[in-house]
């Protein structure tokens, strides 16, 4: 009788937790995310080799506007997920929360002088700083793609693009990196060999932090079939998994 009433409780489920707590600790796993996120971003801009192709463009802007750098990452995201919207692709929670807390954080890490210029220290130290802001920006990106909130504007941007143009993925986000790189370039952002050691080093870095927090490198439909799916459906692109913010 005790190994039948040991077999029976065995098969009581454990009860889920509200969804409100479940909610509450998405936020908490998604504000993380992009808090390493920005403090990757702030590496490489204090490590003064050379930003990544989106970063190229805010600090352009800001150096053209009275925008700081961060609230110039903000400007750029709400234009963004507008375009997005235009091609009919809906921002999740995710992109929004993307697109406002980075730009925060960064402003926020930057004005308190945690991080210094890594220039006077020498090159190993700036080639240090800015492998380190690369890496931790691809494990923000593994932790906020963990929430399952959705993930970047830009990467909402890249699929609407495939949607209307039929360019392959890759080439579309391509061809969005060095225009934006340019553009910024052309502003008076900071293209160096740190550019190329994003260009580089995030995907491995991203892969990484998908490992760490045990995202799928590709769950559920391809990124052309979500796009159609969210299309056909009227939702957001919610489980994309890009790289960008």
């Amino acid at each position: 009788m005790a190994s039948k009433r040991v077999e029976v409780v065995g098969l009581i489920e454990r009860p889920r937790a509200p969804a409100y707590a479940r909610f509450m600790g998405q936020l908490v796993i998604i504000v993380s995310g992009l808090f390493l996120f920005a403090l990757g971003v702030v590496l490489t801009l204090r490590s003064g080799l050379g930003l990544g192709p989106w970063d190229v463009l805010h600090q352009g802007i800001s150096r053209h506007t009275p925008l700081t750098f961060g609230q110039a990452s903000q400007v750029v995201g709400v234009a963004v997920i507008g375009i997005g919207l235009a091609l009919r692709v809906r921002p999740g929670l995710g992109a929004v929360l993307n697109m406002l807390l980075i730009g925060f954080f960064v402003d926020r890490l930057v004005a308190v002088h945690m991080i210094p210029l890594a220039a006077p220290y020498g090159l190993l130290a700036q080639l240090g700083m800015d492998a380190g802001g690369v890496l931790l920006v691809g494990l923000g990106s593994g932790l906020y793609i963990r929430a399952k909130l959705g993930a970047g504007p830009r990467d909402g941007l890249m699929l609407g693009l495939h949607r209307v143009t039929g360019v392959r993925v890759a080439m579309t986000r391509a061809a969005l990196e060095v225009t934006v790189a340019i553009a910024g370039f052309l502003l008076g952002g900071t293209v160096g060999i740190g550019t190329l050691v994003f260009a580089l080093g995030v995907g491995p870095a991203v892969e990484l932090g998908f490992r760490m927090f045990g995202v799928p490198s590709r769950a559920g439909p391809t990124p052309t079939r979500q796009g159609e799916t969210g299309r056909r459906a009227g939702r957001p692109v919610e489980d994309y998994h890009g790289i960008e913010r």
